[in-house]
């Protein structure tokens, strides 16, 4: 049995990414002063940090140091909080709260809030494209796989299906489509750009085994978001509990029913396990994240 990784390990990853993109952040003095505490607002001080954990992690599984997956990890972390922020406009799903405070265009209003989205997803690849650990073929093929995850074969291609089946009752198939590129799509590139950071190739074995790993991963993080909107109060979740059936979302519980998608969570969870089978201790970080998404409460 895998021994789990300490929880000081991760809270250290953590604080580390905190750095790092406080760093990014940084206000500079001059007139978009209102955008930049917005995007401080937006991408500091809350969340999980799932992604650049995976992207360390997956530095790590591949021979490399954790560390190496730090600006990539942060980069997709950028394209995220993005996402987020756009996602919360009255035109999208108009949520006005996250992460336990009022949204962006809440606190702001819905003019910032489209900057700030812009602008997070410029300063991700800004920093991506800058970054120096890795050669520039590297990056540059770092910058073409996070561009895939984001636009339309990836995040903003899930989010237009999304946004077309509210009110509709899609098979499993088509639900999972959606979410393997509105969710998926950046938590599997998150683990591609740690193995590109430590210099190992992604079209080789240990990639594709990785590749399936987050593949598996992304869908149980969605299907136990959608649990969660049902099982879980707004104090833990961060925003308000019941909110995808208010708005007539198509989700897991709806198209399964509660222990149908917990058992298909199950099943995903197995298939994450069994993608890792035959790697070493160096990859016991990304076998301890499965439980950690399987099981959290928020």
């Amino acid at each position: 049995m895998t021994a789990a990784v300490p929880t000081s390990t991760l809270e250290q990853w953590r604080e580390h990414i905190e750095t790092c993109l406080t760093q990014w952040l940084t206000p500079s003095p001059g007139p978009a002063s209102t955008l930049e505490e917005a995007m401080r607002y937006a991408a500091l001080g809350g969340g999980k940090r799932i992604r650049p954990i995976l992207s360390m992690a997956a530095a790590q599984a591949s021979g490399g140091g954790p560390d190496e997956g730090l600006v990539p990890g942060c980069a997709v972390e950028l394209i995220h909080a993005y996402s987020l922020v756009h996602d919360d406009l009255p035109a999208m799903d108009d949520d006005a709260l996250r992460r336990g405070k009022p949204t962006v265009h809440i606190a702001f209003d819905e003019a910032t809030a489209v900057l700030v989205g812009d602008a997070l997803q410029t300063l991700a690849f800004e920093q991506l494209a800058a970054n120096d650990r890795v050669p520039t073929a590297t990056a540059l093929a770092m910058v073409q796989h996070l561009a895939r995850a984001s636009g339309r074969s990836g995040m903003a291609g899930g989010q237009a299906i999304d946004l077309s089946l509210v009110g509709e009752t899609p098979d499993l198939a088509m639900l999972e489509t959606m979410h393997r590129h509105k969710t998926g799509a950046l938590i599997e590139t998150s683990i591609l750009l740690g193995v590109l950071a430590s210099g190992r190739d992604v079209d080789g074995d240990l990639g594709n085994r990785l590749q399936q790993y987050g593949r598996a991963l992304g869908l149980a993080f969605q299907v136990r978001d959608d649990l969660l909107d049902i099982e879980g109060d707004t104090d833990h979740i961060g925003k308000p509990q019941g909110s995808d059936e208010a708005r007539n979302k198509p989700t897991y519980p709806a198209i399964l029913g509660i222990d149908g998608a917990r058992e298909h969570l199950q099943a995903l969870e197995r298939e994450a396990h069994q993608s890792l089978d035959g790697l070493g201790p160096e990859a016991d970080t990304l076998r301890d994240l499965i439980a950690r998404i399987v099981y959290r409460r928020h």
